[in-house]
């Protein structure tokens, strides 16, 4: 095993590109704040800077030049902060420094992260409150994008009348003087239909429609819902409904159908709409080929996978990641892991981009047939990579390294997210203090703990009390005290959270 490391802003931070991080940011040599580097590193110092205790605005200013803003630049360390799960009250003072800088020209993604990132954190009010002032100052920012993220988020975490207030809201106090029309009522439907809230998408459209004459996407965003509900019989009534209206289908709406019945291993279906879609002169895409592939690896036809994947070429196509991760899967299904690493590496050799979808299919297969070493072998590569991936990922390697003995990987993989700028989530936390303190490493525990509660993260509840407990064996009681402080500050200024740690209870005697 090797000592944790302490990271302070001046840390280096690899130098090397890689797909993934060209795929997320935009790169450009006109501004000299706009090389991944410099994306990082400013990342990086918003993650570490000590929150709540110091403002952050003044380290902005020091290691920000105003002259030197730009409007890519900021789009881009706002799409880091957001993938890297950043405290959103930090993003959203990135953003408002931004603001603040005459020269710098704001754009609408750069103001949809901010808002992805404050109403993923649940950060409601905040939200309202940053749309109030942009419609007062940059009202040409505010987009469809902008009201999808919101109302998305709050049909997840609050209630239906909630849903329609702020859809209400939207038309009287943001998009001031615009008629809405369908474009907006297919907005609102969406977030409905992208939770599976059917019944509630139901309501909506039959409330809505007289007011909001519906086009072929409203019917196909409702067909989407009702494939999101797995149900056949259902998806395939609505489309007859839909084609007895008068609404002409398109390929999007085929390819809702055809995943419906390759989800429920009818391939056979998938394929018979391919040839109907051919015949209605509705030209298939990448999706539907994509799709297909995918269908064929649930039903382990691994020749038809290959003979779709083969056929894209074809049909004038290009095989683009989401191609190759479906014929990843169907051969991680048919246990082909070797084919399926020898398609990763193609996929290197044609630029492809590797994502977290290619890594967690790979790492799925190689637990299964490799082990240990397998998985080693190819979390090295992708760290030299500088690849991060997406959270579950992450859950299940450290889970994985943990049950598995090898806590100097787990370390590894913490110490990977945290130079490359990202917060851990609390399920990693988790998982990494309990296998830290199963081997007496308590002090490490606590130290991967101070590191996210700096960051202005949670920790949960569960890990508290593990090192509470342990810590008070030891009778080192100002490390337990140290988190306590740290924990109770972040009470002042994030959102309650269910299962987050809430520091040491009164009721509970320290001797």
């Amino acid at each position: 095993m090797f000592p944790l490391l302490r990271l302070n802003q001046n840390s280096q931070i690899p130098h090397k590109t890689t797909s993934y991080l060209n795929f997320i940011f935009k790169f450009s040599s006109q501004s000299p704040l706009e090389t991944i580097v410099d994306i990082e590193r400013i990342t990086r110092i918003i993650n570490d800077h000590p929150f709540p205790d110091q403002p952050l605005q003044p380290t902005l200013l020091q290691y920000i030049p105003p002259a030197t803003l730009s409007t890519c630049f900021v789009e881009n360390v706002l799409g880091r902060l957001f993938a890297s799960h950043s405290n959103g009250l930090k993003a959203f003072e990135f953003f408002k420094f931004s603001l603040q800088q005459s020269q710098f020209c704001p754009s609408p993604d750069a103001l949809e992260k901010t808002l992805h990132i404050l109403t993923r954190m649940r950060y409601f009010n905040k939200a309202w409150e940053l749309l109030e002032e942009i419609r007062k100052t940059h009202p040409s920012l505010i987009t469809l994008k902008s009201m999808s993220i919101m109302l998305s988020k709050i049909v997840k975490y609050k209630s239906y009348e909630d849903t329609l207030e702020a859809f209400r809201r939207m038309e009287d106090d943001i998009f001031v003087g615009k008629t809405f029309g369908v474009d907006e009522f297919n907005v609102l439907l969406k977030a409905f239909c992208t939770q599976r809230q059917m019944k509630e998408a139901r309501s909506v459209f039959q409330k809505m429609h007289s007011r909001f004459s519906s086009n072929t996407k409203t019917m196909n965003i409702l067909l989407l819902g009702f494939k999101e509900s797995g149900d056949v019989t259902t998806v395939e009534l609505f489309y007859h409904e839909m084609v007895k209206r008068g609404f002409h289908p398109n390929s999007i709406t085929y390819n809702i159908r055809i995943d419906t019945y390759c989800k429920k291993g009818s391939l056979g279906d998938g394929l018979r709409l391919l040839e109907e879609m051919e015949h209605r002169n509705c030209i298939p895409t990448i999706e539907t080929i994509t799709t297909l592939i995918h269908g064929a690896g649930l039903v382990r036809n691994i020749s038809k996978a290959w003979e779709l994947f083969n056929e894209i070429h074809r049909r004038n196509l290009v095989a683009d990641t989401g191609a190759y991760n479906a014929l990843i899967s169907s051969l991680v299904r048919s246990k082909d892991i070797k084919s399926a690493l020898l398609l990763m590496d193609e996929m290197v050799e044609k630029q492809v981009e590797l994502d977290s979808v290619t890594y967690h299919t790979v790492f799925l297969g190689l637990m299964r047939s490799s082990g240990i070493e397998g998985v080693s072998e190819l979390y090295h590569k992708m760290a030299e990579r500088n690849f991060v991936p997406k959270t579950r990922t992450i859950v299940m390697l450290m889970k994985y390294f943990c049950h598995n003995r090898r806590i100097d990987l787990s370390l590894s993989l913490w110490q990977h997210l945290l130079v490359r700028g990202y917060c851990p989530h609390a399920h990693a936390l988790d998982l990494l203090v309990a296998g830290l303190c199963s081997r007496g490493l308590v002090q490490e525990a606590f130290e991967c703990s101070k590191q996210m509660l700096e960051r202005g993260r949670h920790m949960s509840e569960s890990a508290f009390l593990m090192l509470e407990r342990l810590l008070i064996q030891a009778g080192d009681m100002n490390k337990l005290k140290k988190l306590d402080q740290m924990i109770k500050k972040l009470q002042t200024v994030l959102p309650p959270s269910r299962g987050h740690a809430r520091g040491i209870s009164s009721y509970r005697v320290i001797n």
